[in-house]
């Protein structure tokens, strides 16, 4: 079963028991709002040597930008340390895109995603990177970032269902509960539901949370049958 909640997710955790989830898989906004990101080390550990990457992490993609710059600044702010502390506490493991511009520990098991229809020359990132707690090598794929042709977009940061149906398909087991703080789109909510996961998401932008509820139910009321095949040849099947 998949529920989402309009509801703030800091509010949510706080009454959740500890390990209440398996895995988090989640893509908070990591400042383009205008807060200073928190990814610089501290002066004292080295002198001030790098007072110069204190900068502000803003929203790059020429049009994109343009188009959503404004109505994203309301959302559109890093979690503080708090969020962290609360979601490392409810999930067991977790995966967080947009990690590097976080204070998180080491990690060797990042997953970069490659867009296939950005190119180099494109105001708009080539790739993603996601931290994860896992131990365990890291790992590649590539998708194009709009998804399949005609997947409905309304979120300025959405991301393909493929995408986390490969998160979910490598890191998830079985029975495991997924928590997904920033639903925005509703993408990985479709994806536990197409893998049978238990699945809980929060998203407290009430125009977000209602265009995702339709695309779920729209979604779930079609009725197919889906093959998506992985980089590394396995295939999924499920019948909706």
């Amino acid at each position: 079963m998949t529920f989402a909640y309009n509801a703030d997710c800091m509010e949510a955790m706080q009454a959740m028991p500890d390990k209440a989830f398996d895995l988090a898989v989640i893509d908070p906004p990591y400042g383009g709002g205008g807060v200073i990101c928190g990814c610089r080390a501290s002066a004292p550990d080295f002198g001030g040597w790098f007072d110069r990457y204190e900068i502000k992490a803003t929203r790059t993609g020429g049009g994109y930008a343009e188009k959503y710059g404004k109505s994203i600044e309301h959302w559109d702010v890093a979690p503080p340390p708090e969020y962290f502390k609360e979601l490392f506490r409810v999930s067991k493991n977790q995966i967080i895109w947009g990690g590097n511009y976080f204070e998180l520990p080491a990690t060797r098991c990042f997953l970069v995603w490659r867009k296939l229809t950005i190119s180099e020359g494109f105001t708009m990132a080539m790739c993603e990177y996601a931290w994860t707690s896992f131990n365990d090598n890291a790992k590649w794929i590539e998708l194009a970032p709009q998804g399949k042709r005609g997947e409905q977009r309304f979120h300025p940061t959405q991301k393909p269902v493929e995408l986390y149906r490969w998160i979910l398909h490598h890191y998830a087991k079985p029975g495991d509960r997924i928590l997904d703080t920033h639903l925005g789109s509703g993408s990985s909510r479709i994806a536990a539901h197409d893998l049978g996961f238990d699945f809980v998401g929060y998203e407290i932008d009430k125009d977000y949370f209602d265009a995702q509820e339709k695309r779920f139910a729209a979604y779930t009321a079609q009725g197919s049958l889906f093959t998506e095949e992985t980089p590394g040849g396995i295939s999924y099947w499920s019948m909706l």
